[in-house]
């Protein structure tokens, strides 16, 4: 094959950069450091604090050129992050999610740069009303572990594209792919403009601290919580992906084989490691056995019978999150539930590399059921009636998605009408995150605010009203001293009559 000896090349490569880039003792980013870039982020923004269409564009097209030239080298340090992670899986969903954001934000910057025109009240009619979206100033960037690319690189499509300045946090457990991320970046963007961060900050307070004019934070909701308290000391406004137990709803007419492969991969994909992941499969109570063995049966056609050396699956991250996962399964089981693997699995043989497992006859009580599993587990729940199945979402936390898999139109909108989540995806799972002319964010639990789109554009952009009076406009017949006719009229007209009988 042309690639097969592509991987030891770029190994190499990457063992030569994390050493070229690896930190010193004495050199280890401290709070003191940190603060020097954000300051000088900030003079850097208040000496050009409105970049025009050409240096907005200028700075995307530089962005897409990167990533697709360190495509190959980022996902040889993802693979090394994971200990194994497919290349085709880092490349379709990190890079390809990135470069088609990218496109999005190109093709329609210049239209969402102009202003927006607005309608003045009738009492101010002739006058001009209209938005203008001004660049914030410095954002703030915490991106995860599980798609550390893609979750770095799309909120900075975003503040890029409004004219923002960008500190990027990378998480402390992917180090190989932090360090392609600071290179590739340090390229094209002047720290003033761009800087990456990652496990060289001992403590992340010292980065949610800093007074930044806006933050995106994409992680658990706990961490999440976190995150919002610190940037409430300095005002600062948030954009929180959080997750949660995102639901497939599977209805009673649906193809089980269809419904089965979908949510499979959805929950196999990055091993389950995903914020939008099918957390767990609501089936009708008469199909639950089916959709097992065709789960399983999909499993093993994506994947084989043996995922050891399969080399599209992914492990998970490390040992403490393989831990959790084992423990969940484990407190399952102690409280009654059955629990298949999709395939062969021996912890001392596969190690992290652990295929997917069904449980079912889940109850409240489990862990499974109560916490976000972000791993390759897939509870499956049994209902009878569709309104039993709502309920059962609206029980729970408000998820980030939410799946549901039927034919019927009347069925899906009495879903979507009952239900919240951040995002839907119908007849199948996930697609919607990186369909970027939508937005993409959570609700209550899941998050707040979005940054795909020109939502994104507009969430890390300031909304600054700006009215116009015309030079002939009246305005002196609103100033004292009042009483005169046209302030009689304006308020007969607006306001009516008082209820003369109220005392």
């Amino acid at each position: 094959m042309p690639g097969a000896h592509r991987v030891p090349h770029m190994e190499e490569k990457l063992v030569n950069l994390l050493q070229a880039t690896r930190p010193s003792a004495d050199h280890t980013m401290s709070g003191r450091n940190l603060a020097e870039v954000f300051e000088n982020q900030c003079s850097a923004f208040e000496a050009s604090p409105y970049p025009d269409f050409y240096s907005r564009r200028q700075r995307l097209i530089a962005l897409k050129r990167q990533i697709i030239r360190y495509q190959d080298l980022l996902a040889t340090a993802m693979d090394k992050d994971f200990s194994k992670r497919s290349h085709n899986e880092s490349k379709m969903f990190d890079l390809l999610g990135a470069v088609l954001q990218v496109n999005h934000a190109i093709c329609h910057l210049r239209r969402w740069m102009k202003p927006s025109r607005r309608v003045a009240e009738l009492l101010f009619m002739t006058n001009s009303l209209q938005v203008q979206y001004q660049p914030k100033g410095v954002v703030g960037v915490i991106a995860p572990w599980n798609f550390p690319v893609y979750l770095a690189l799309g909120p900075l499509v975003s503040a890029l594209a409004a004219g923002n300045r960008v500190m990027i946090k990378m998480s402390e457990i992917t180090p190989a792919t932090n360090a392609v991320m600071r290179r590739m970046l340090a390229e094209v963007f002047s720290e003033d403009e761009v800087a990456v961060f990652g496990e060289e900050i001992s403590d992340p307070n010292a980065f949610t601290s800093l007074p930044f004019n806006h933050i995106v934070f994409t992680g658990s909701p706990s961490v999440g919580r976190i995150v919002m308290r610190s940037a409430a000391e300095n005002l600062t406004p948030v954009t929180l992906e959080l997750g949660g137990k995102s639901p497939a709803l599977v209805t009673r007419h649906y193809p089980v084989r269809d419904a089965a492969k979908r949510i499979t991969h959805g929950k196999a994909t990055n091993c389950g490691q995903i914020c939008v992941a099918p957390d767990y499969a609501l089936v009708p109570r008469e199909l639950v056995n089916a959709f097992v063995k065709e789960s399983q049966a999909s499993f093993t056609r994506l994947f084989g019978t043996d995922v050891a050396d399969n080399t599209d699956y992914t492990s998970v991250i490390n040992d403490r999150h393989l831990t959790r996962i084992h423990d969940s399964l484990a407190d399952a089981k102690s409280k009654g539930a059955n629990v298949i693997p999709c395939a062969a699995y021996d912890a001392a043989r596969h190690g992290r590399r652990m295929p997917m497992h069904i449980v079912t006859g889940c109850t409240a009580e489990m862990r499974v059921m109560r916490e976000e599993l972000f791993g390759p587990i897939l509870p499956v729940v049994a209902y009878d009636s569709i309104d039993e199945a709502i309920a059962f979402i609206n029980r729970g936390e408000r998820p980030l998605a939410l799946y549901c898999f039927g034919h019927d139109a009347t069925e899906r909108d009495e879903v979507l009408r009952r239900t919240h989540s951040g995002g839907v995806t119908i007849n199948d799972w996930g697609w919607h995150v990186i369909n970027h002319d939508a937005p993409f964010g959570g609700v209550g639990n899941s998050g707040m605010g979005t940054y795909h789109g020109v939502e994104g554009f507009r969430e890390l952009s300031h909304a600054k009203s700006v009215f116009k009076r015309q030079r002939f406009f009246p305005i002196d017949l609103f100033y004292p001293p009042y009483g005169n006719w046209v302030q009689h009229l304006s308020l007969r007209l607006f306001l009516g009559k008082a209820d003369p009988t109220l005392k």
